[in-house]
């Protein structure tokens, strides 16, 4: 499925695939649907910069908007998968990952990758959310159907 006002992925998948009570979230980034990426940005010369604090927060609330469009959160998460571009960015990654998730939170895995789909990305990340098809009546949005 495809999420109406998200950044279209850039190839032929889907936002989020539903297979019961799981939904699995496709590689996500911080871009914004005008595809521009937060966390870069170039000075009066060009010189660009890149945060991954900034990057890794719009990962987490670009996840966040599309579970609430199969009708879960960030709490229904159980799995996530993360791929940073830089090691070295793995503190500030951390930190961020921390204001949304304890140790009560998803499993997780965090692993280096040579390059991600753009130059400006230093982060990506997958995940795996349980989101019953029937849930009980005012606890949660709607369920997503498949055509």
């Amino acid at each position: 499925m495809l999420v109406e006002g998200k950044a279209r992925p850039r190839g032929r998948f889907p936002h989020l695939r539903r297979a019961g009570d799981l939904v699995f979230v496709s590689g996500t980034s911080s871009r914004r649907p005008d595809g521009t990426f937060v966390g870069a940005s170039a000075d009066a010369t060009g010189t660009t910069s890149l945060d991954i604090r900034d990057q890794t927060r719009a990962v987490i609330e670009n996840i966040s908007d599309l579970l609430a469009a199969a009708g879960g959160s960030l709490a229904d998460l159980v799995n996530i998968s993360a791929f940073l571009v830089n090691m070295n960015d793995f503190g500030g990654y951390n930190e961020v990952y921390a204001e949304y998730f304890d140790e009560t939170g998803p499993a997780r895995t965090t692993v280096a990758v040579h390059q991600l789909p753009h130059p400006h990305l230093l982060i990506e990340i997958s995940c795996v959310a349980h989101i019953p098809v029937t849930a009980p009546a005012g606890s949660r949005s709607a369920t997503v159907t498949h055509p």
